[in-house]
């Protein structure tokens, strides 16, 4: 069993002064401490996440989250058990035959939750008729897919399957990033974009799809402002499961993601890795080495949490 909590500096402080006699001698990476405790192993991040893993470690945990608790009253808990997780996952997903089997657009996107490549959202029709061909194809959610596989699927998709795409690199993304423009006000901006530019060349479809990230309400709400917006949307969860035509927008956007990351590593003559681990936070203090802080607001998402460890390491070194 493995939970994780997201805990305070006082929480922090605490646990510090109460694991100091049990610490191991080594620690993981950007951790501040890790120790035993019973069946249980106790690592704290200096992010403030901490996870206990074994087979006490709900037990151990809970003493934690009672003082989370405790010492920061209106703070919400942020606390993840993996065996809860686990069971979420395994529940079936319900398909309705009805969206399944239509003539429909769906719109997702990718690069999201990337240190290093760009933005990509598409969004792709998918007529009835091609249903049958593309689930020989193999075509599902892109994240169950190889990025190898992603490169041999999408061509053959391509040749077949109306799509947009739109490309935010980072740079943009940096110069757009603000008080007033978070990453869902961002997504939804460029989803609506793809959606009119697909709609006014495809029209009438029977559904318009777009993996949900954002409740409805909300989504329109981040659009007020623009001169058209496109509504007649079906928001679904686990979209890429349920349509087709999402999960095609999906790995389109992969593919594409995957392109403009390969181009960037050759730019850089560097090996980038993606996602946004301690091996990201690595790279990033190698470009800051070679290339000069400014690089990152260039080729890095700046506002991820990576910057101000990869900034803070690279003085160290």
């Amino acid at each position: 069993m493995t939970i994780t909590l997201k805990v305070s500096e006082n929480t922090k402080q605490e646990m510090q002064e109460f694991f100091e006699e049990y610490k191991r001698e080594k620690t993981p990476p950007y951790a501040i401490f890790q120790a035993d405790d019973a069946d249980c192993v106790v690592t704290l991040y200096e992010s403030g996440k901490a996870v206990f893993q074994g087979m006490s470690a709900d037990i151990s945990a809970q003493l934690w989250i009672e003082r989370e608790k405790h010492l920061n009253p209106t703070k919400k808990l942020d606390v993840k058990n993996s065996e809860q997780t686990a069971k979420e996952e395994k529940k079936e997903v319900f398909i309705d035959p009805k969206i399944y089997h239509a003539s429909s657009i769906g719109s997702d996107e990718v690069g999201t939750g990337d240190y290093f490549g760009p933005i990509v959202v598409t969004s792709a029709y998918v007529a009835k008729e091609n249903i049958p061909w593309l689930e020989e194809l193999g075509v599902k959610d892109s994240k169950k897919l190889t990025d190898d596989k992603i490169e041999e699927l999408v061509p053959k998709i391509i040749k077949k399957i109306p799509y947009k795409s739109v490309i935010l690199t980072n740079k943009e993304y940096n110069e757009r990033y603000g008080d007033d423009m978070n990453m869902n006000k961002l997504k939804a901006i460029l989803h609506n974009k793809v959606l009119l530019e697909l709609t006014d060349e495809i029209s009438p479809v029977d559904y318009v799809i777009v993996d949900e990230f954002a409740k409805p309400y909300t989504y329109f709400r981040y659009l007020q402002g623009a001169s058209r917006v496109y509504r007649h949307i079906t928001f679904l969860t686990k979209g890429e499961d349920k349509s087709l035509a999402v999960a095609a927008a999906s790995l389109i956007s992969r593919y594409i993601f995957l392109k403009e990351f390969e181009k960037l590593s050759q730019k850089l003559d560097l090996f980038l890795p993606k996602g946004a681990s301690t091996a990201v936070d690595e790279m990033g203090i190698q470009i800051v080495q070679k290339y000069g802080p400014e690089k990152l607001k260039e080729i890095a998402k700046y506002n991820f949490k990576n910057t101000e460890k990869i900034l803070s390491q690279s003085k160290k070194k």
